[in-house]
């Protein structure tokens, strides 16, 4: 059984979930969501002998809240979390906003990471379908106009990220197939995974597939 721990992080402190033993892997949560939203994949992970890190990201779950929301906040939150804990080179998957924070970190801190996996990652707004920025269109909300105003992440910089990095996304997913395919182009050691009649995140939270998924990608790549 894991423990909670407080780690305190650019100005604020996080609410984390570690547990098991064995390589490390971080799980960054979407929008509006905690790391519960794992609860599956991290008894999974565990199962198969990892160690898991999974703190709830700054103004969600039982983090500290913030006055405003910008990835590259969030995600330099995980890297000096990886920095505190004193992981090497962990694994990091990340959901819809963990995912964009995956992306981020390892551009602004090279080499971080072994391995990366993003599920429903989109590079900029438009990246989002119209149905779905319809549905958060006026909502006074800081993590809402997050998602209407960032992130801003250049494809062409993509070509920095030179690790392992699975991408994923739903039939049915929020983030447009060719924002998806922009990804996988951009990256140039990208692996991907559609999955067939899944929305954004039915095969992720809460569902075993994701996990067998990683577990996969992890053993091909020797972690």
């Amino acid at each position: 059984m894991g423990e909670y721990k407080r780690i305190s992080v650019n100005g604020l402190e996080l609410n984390c979930y570690c547990g098991g033993e064995g390589r490390p892997v971080v799980l960054v949560h979407g929008n509006g969501e905690s790391h519960q939203s794992f609860s599956v994949l991290i008894g999974q992970l565990e199962e198969a002998g990892y160690s898991v890190i999974a703190p709830d990201s700054r103004g969600h779950g039982g983090s500290d809240p913030a006055d405003e929301y910008h990835y590259a906040d969030m995600a330099e939150d995980i890297f000096q979390l990886i920095t505190v804990l004193g992981l090497e080179k962990p694994a990091l998957y990340g959901f819809s906003d963990g995912g964009i924070i995956g992306l981020t970190l390892e551009l602004a801190h090279p080499g971080t990471l072994s391995l990366l996996a993003v599920s429903g990652t989109n590079l900029s707004p438009g990246g989002l379908t119209d149905e779905f920025m319809a549905s958060i269109d006026g909502i006074d909300d800081p993590l809402c106009e997050l998602m209407r105003s960032e992130p801003d992440i250049d494809p062409e910089a993509l070509a920095g990220i030179q690790i392992p990095v699975l991408v994923t996304a739903g039939e049915f997913d929020v983030v447009r197939p060719e924002e998806t395919e922009l990804i996988l182009s951009k990256l140039p050691y990208a692996e991907d995974y559609f999955a067939e009649g899944e929305d954004h995140g039915s095969y992720i939270e809460n569902n075993p597939f994701i996990g067998e998924l990683l577990l996969e990608f992890f053993r091909e790549h020797n972690y």
